[in-house]
């Protein structure tokens, strides 16, 4: 399995699979943002190494549809905060106008695709979903540890088209993982939900 660290990412368009799923108050704003904090360090490396860098994650589950209460603004916000960086959000997360966006990106920059569930395709593993997002891309790093048991087009679909890696977050939970599989320190509980 390639890591970020197999990779030349400079002056590549890299389409990074994150888990932004986090809870929202009844204003909207970001309950809990430890799993987008969690993503930061993947996003500085990619920028580090001047890649132009594409965020994508799904938010909720409407259903196939657009629901505006499930745009992924407040996530632009709290990547901002902490990135202490602009974040472009797209106002979809495929077709000729995001494809014209990601032509005008320059090395370092970010730009947040809108939430991936908002096409059923999506949650369907739609082979050409997939193959939309993936045109968006040089380069596919999954970082998103979360969502990787669900046969998803953002998940399983576009790594089929794309060179593939997993980011910080994903291979740190992978190394986790195998230390209680492979030798666990005893005695041991595992709680999995």
């Amino acid at each position: 399995m390639k890591t970020l660290k197999d990779f030349n990412f400079k002056n590549k368009r890299v389409l990074v699979r994150c888990d932004f799923n986090v809870p929202l108050n009844e204003k909207g704003e970001v309950a809990d943002d430890f799993r987008i904090k969690n993503s930061i360090p993947t996003i500085e490396y990619l920028i580090k190494k001047r890649a132009k860098v594409i965020l994508m994650s799904h938010l909720g589950n409407p259903g196939g549809k657009v629901a505006e209460d499930l745009r992924l603004n407040p996530i632009q916000e709290k990547l901002m905060e902490y990135l202490d960086l602009s974040v472009t959000k797209a106002p979809d997360c495929v077709g000729s106008e995001i494809k014209k966006w990601i032509s005008q990106m320059k090395p370092g920059e970010i730009l947040l695709l809108e939430n991936l569930r908002f096409h059923k395709e999506e949650k369907e593993n739609d082979k050409n979903f997939a193959k939309e997002l993936a045109e968006l891309g040089d380069i596919f790093i999954n970082d998103a540890f979360s969502v990787c048991h669900r046969a998803h087009a953002s998940v399983v679909g576009v790594p089929k088209y794309l060179p593939s890696g997993i980011g910080f977050l994903l291979e740190k939970e992978i190394k986790n993982l195998s230390k209680i599989i492979e030798k666990p320190k005893k005695p041991v509980v595992i709680i999995i939900g």
